[in-house]
């Protein structure tokens, strides 16, 4: 990786060197103020067109900004992105080429964010322009908080097309397509010799409480705080020293079971509840991407499948910091 460093840096400095001696030739001997900044302006906007064509179609710098892959990548890690192993995107977010690779089951992907809103296509291109010609050094893509907003995902590609993966407590369960049966993921991971970094945080003695939450929550939205089972409260009850990760996507799957054993004629609460329970199924030509840190990620369980065309590239390279530095699997 320090070759591809070097590589740049030679390039560029040859680039400029041969620029500005062109500059100069052309207007003599002569050197003034104006004509040396024209030339340094010149030389720098150069630079860093070609940096953004390298960041475009081969490899892209990118800082991890969530803890969502601990246990391969962690927060302000710095990565190499394949840009071009999955096919060549034209421009960011248009059409890509030469699109002769999928992905692969297992592979820490780069995707386009389903849920990113964009404030309008002379900020996104600005801000892309800044990010990639930095060296992911600048971005001013922030929220009003000042936190990097994401307009890119990194996840594992975790389900593949004719899959269907569902959620219980936690843990993931797969069911491959003509498969009659669901597969833990630990197990599915142990069979095919996959990753062992995706991983619960979240304590399963925690999920009784959780699942009493979401079905308080339930009560609550019915108006039927007075007729809570004593139970649940109780159960509920064994939060209150809890200081750990908390598990959305459980909470709410909870809560819908519990919406529909209040109120089984509502057709919108059946069929959310039967989504939860069925579990969600992968189109061909699609994906899954669901984060290593399965309890503190915000990834397919809540948007569902990515299409291979919103996928950009493959992580394959840590470089910083440098005590972490090696390839990514």
């Amino acid at each position: 990786m320090t070759n591809y460093f070097n590589w740049v840096q030679r390039i560029t400095e040859d680039k400029l060197t041969k620029r500005l001696a062109k500059s100069v030739k052309k207007k003599g001997m002569k050197r003034t103020f104006k004509g040396e900044l024209l030339s340094w302006l010149d030389a720098i906007l150069f630079a860093v067109v070609f940096v953004l064509l390298i960041n475009q179609y081969f490899f892209q710098l990118f800082m991890i900004p969530t803890p969502s892959m601990v246990g391969t990548l962690l927060v302000k890690d710095r990565v190499f992105v394949n840009k071009n192993i999955y096919g060549l995107e034209v421009y960011p977010g248009g059409p890509k080429i030469f699109s002769r690779i999928n992905p692969l089951r297992d592979d820490v992907i780069v995707f386009y964010n389903p849920e990113y809103k964009s404030r309008g296509p002379v900020f996104d291109i600005l801000s892309q322009v800044l990010y990639m010609g930095t060296f992911s050094l600048v971005n001013i893509d922030v929220d009003e908080d000042g936190n990097m907003r994401e307009r890119l995902y990194v996840k594992r590609a975790a389900a593949m097309g004719g899959d269907t993966i569902r959620f219980e407590n936690g843990e993931a369960f797969i069911r491959g397509g003509g498969e009659a049966n669901f597969t833990s993921d630990n197990l599915f991971r142990e069979n095919n010799n996959l990753s062992t970094s995706p991983h619960q945080s979240i304590d399963s003695d925690v999920y009784p409480g959780i699942n009493a939450y979401g079905s308080i929550l339930a009560y609550q939205e019915m108006a039927l705080e007075n007729s809570i089972p004593s139970s649940l409260i109780k159960e509920y009850q064994t939060l209150a020293t809890y200081k750990g990760g908390v598990d959305y996507y459980q909470i709410e799957k909870a809560k819908s079971k519990t919406l529909h054993t209040l109120n089984p004629g509502n057709l919108e609460v059946r069929s959310t509840m039967a989504r939860y329970e069925q579990g969600i199924y992968v189109p061909q030509g699609y994906v899954l991407p669901l984060g290593d840190n399965r309890d503190n990620s915000q990834d397919g369980r809540y948007f569902g499948p990515v299409s291979y065309k919103s996928i950009i590239g493959k992580v394959i390279f840590k470089f910083w910091p440098l005590n972490r530095m090696g390839v990514v699997s």
